[in-house]
């Protein structure tokens, strides 16, 4: 099927779809295409759970609806989710952690969009622009405030721009602050070298002071603190306000990262003058965010008289820091972040949630381990097997006593150190040491495949530390051209970001593994036994395309002719990012392949020849655009129609579903 015929039957099904005629529409007898994929929720009344909306929250604390408490509105700026969404307190006026609604959407998402306050008013600014009477008017009515393009001539890369009115000088007007961050030396992709250093630059971060004089914006350059402008490591999210009540005006800068700097005016409020930036701290030491890409906003939450933060993270969450009105070492002490929560509706794990449907407390229902950006493993435990299903909210998986959470740290990424906080976890559960109880197999940001061992039982189980997995290489173990880091001697390693799926491909009652090789092919690692030891080969390239052979991270076809089937073709950062699932997705007792896509992608098992495999592509399941980056699928199993068994993790850390047909 070409992709052209491919494309023209899915907008056959979608207009038969809403004229009410029957959803199945076949190719050679096979479904292409199905039901809408709808968002999996809760189900569960009274359930709490973390505030958040897709990948990346941009926080603007405000009474919105004018009822005398404060409600947060967070700008999403990714898809799926992308929106403005407003998130109602129903505590009444609960002075810090109350619950709110779940969201509505009020607005199309945006970056960049921060919130200040003028005379008690809360003023919502863009880049360069006030969004006038944004309560009223959302962002309908931007006026331009200051020429952006000026502001930020002097940088080269701005992955940041974020504006707020502040009378800085203290003269009684409303000067403009800006945060600009400048990724120009960074360079993002394949610079360590052989030790592990990174050899391009850091992120920038900058403060610009733009004047109001007389009524006419002039822009005075950088801020500097310690005689030298302010750089903090990119998306700076400047906040100029009294934080020590003094009477001058200090400030707290964000990060790309998960930190937050304070610069103490050692001036008076109408010169200031900036000391060194220190990095907030309190008795639990440095104060972080969980995850990075933080963008804090300064505003008295609780209405106690001192100036608090409510910081947005990049899966979603947002976190108060409650400022305790102390002063240590001429430093506010601030409370760590604690999580907003809200009345449970979308099921969430994070962001780009990697889901496999499996019973994981023997209880006869298929629960969801899934793996996330941030590196953590977690379960959500489905309580009632109903149509559809209750369940309960994500808990963080444990093994060896500790929370699972794998990391980069500094050189673990391709992409650089400004990802240390990203894991990028991608998961099977399957029994890997045929001991009859279910276990963890995980690839992640390192491109390390290893597995959880469960020594619990089958309705508790309890995971060991985290052990390579072992292919017999003879000690030449192959690794991605581009990955500094040699791996240990058989030590199993792929590319980054892309699922060991685990599965008895050969029925021959071991679990061999298919995923992608270290040159991005679609590989069949066959385990085997050697006097009574389970042993794995390396992988054998045994899987061929008839109608396309070489795909991109998203699951464009670089190559129409047929071949080996490489379901990534790009290097270093470009590399892996491939989720995939098998299953007989089509019924007629073969193995299908499901992979990540617009939604995701079928590729059709459509015969075996002398040990090989041949699909054909035959394309996305439906014309929704879900992903972002990528998508992750698994099967729910709950019956034998086609869509209906599938279950996809989103860029936002929602999941998908096609409903049953009744």
């Amino acid at each position: 099927m070409t992709k052209l015929k491919s494309k023209n039957l899915v907008k056959l099904f979608f207009s038969l779809f809403f004229s009410g005629i029957t959803t199945c529409i076949f190719s050679q007898n096979k479904v292409v295409s199905t039901q809408e994929l709808t968002p999996l929720k809760y189900n569960n009344p009274g359930l709490t759970v973390d505030l958040g909306v897709g990948l990346w929250a941009w926080p603007l604390p405000m009474d919105y609806d004018n009822d005398g408490d404060m409600d947060l509105v967070v700008s999403c700026p990714d898809v799926p989710f992308n929106g403005t969404y407003f998130f109602e307190n129903t505590s009444g006026h609960s002075k810090q952690m109350p619950v709110f609604a779940p969201p509505k959407k009020i607005e199309k998402g945006d970056r960049n969009i921060q919130v200040c306050y003028v005379d008690g008013e809360p003023k919502v600014l863009g880049n360069g622009v006030e969004f006038v009477d944004f309560r009223k008017n959302g962002f309908s009515q931007p006026v331009e405030i200051f020429s952006a393009k000026q502001a930020e001539s002097e940088f080269k890369k701005i992955r940041f721009s974020q504006w707020k009115y502040v009378d800085y000088d203290g003269d009684g007007d409303q000067d403009l602050i800006a945060g600009i961050s400048d990724w120009s030396e960074y360079g993002w992709d394949n610079a360590f070298d052989e030790k592990g250093n990174w050899t391009n630059g850091p992120l920038h971060g900058y403060v610009l002071f733009i004047e109001n004089d007389n009524g006419e914006y002039v822009n005075r350059g950088k801020v500097h603190a310690d005689g030298k402008p302010i750089d903090v490591y990119g998306a700076p999210s400047p906040n100029v306000v009294d934080f020590d009540n003094d009477g001058d005006l200090d400030i707290i800068c964000g990060e790309f990262l998960d930190r937050l700097t304070w610069f103490e005016n050692t001036g008076t409020r109408n010169k200031p003058v900036y000391a060194a930036g220190r990095f907030l701290e309190n008795k639990e030491g440095l104060l972080k965010m969980d995850l990075e890409m933080i963008v804090p906003t300064a505003v008295d939450w609780d209405g106690d008289g001192d100036m608090d933060l409510v910081v947005g993270d990049e899966d979603g969450r947002v976190a108060f820091i409650e400022n305790t009105g102390k002063i240590r070492n001429r430093m506010p002490v601030f409370n760590s972040p604690r999580y907003f929560q809200q009345q449970a509706d979308l099921v969430k794990f994070g962001a780009l949630a990697t889901p496999f449907a499996t019973d994981w407390d023997n209880d006869g229902d298929l629960d969801l381990i899934v793996g996330n950006s941030a590196g953590y493993i977690g379960y959500i435990e489905n309580l009632d097997d109903t149509n559809p299903p209750k369940w309960n909210k994500p808990v963080y998986l444990k093994a060896g006593g500790e929370t699972i959470r794998i990391m980069a740290g500094d050189n673990g990424s391709i992409q650089g150190p400004a990802e240390k906080k990203w894991g990028y976890t991608t998961i099977t559960v399957a029994d890997w040491d045929g001991d009859g109880r279910k276990d963890i197999i995980a690839n992640s940001i390192w491109g390390k495949i290893v597995w959880y061992k469960n020594t619990g039982t089958k309705k508790s189980p309890k995971l060991e530390k985290a052990r390579p997995v072992i292919a017999e290489f003879g000690g030449n173990t192959p690794k991605p051209k581009w990955t500094w880091w040699n791996p240990e001697d058989n030590h199993l390693v792929t590319q980054w970001r892309t699922t060991p799926f685990a599965i008895d491909w050969n029925t021959d009652g071991l679990m061999d593994l298919i995923m992608l090789d270290t040159e991005g092919f679609l590989c069949f690692y066959e385990r085997y036994m050697e006097n009574g030891t389970r042993k794995l080969k390396p992988g054998k390239r045994i899987f061929y395309g008839t109608n396309g052979s070489a795909f991109d991270s998203k699951n464009a076809v670089a190559d129409e002719s047929p071949g080996l089937l490489r379901l990534n073709n790009r290097e270093a950062g470009g590399s892996g990012r491939r989720k995939l699932c098998v299953t007989d997705w089509d019924g007629d007792g073969d193995y299908d392949l499901l992979v990540n896509s617009l939604n995701i992608s079928v590729f059709e098992n459509v015969k075996t020849e002398n040990g090989n495999v041949y699909f054909r592509h035959l394309g996305p399941v439906s014309e929704q655009r879900i992903a972002g980056h990528t998508t992750s699928p698994t099967m729910m199993n709950r019956d034998k129609k086609g869509l209906s068994n599938l279950l996809l993790g989103a860029e936002d850390g929602h999941f998908y579903y096609s409903p049953e047909k009744k």
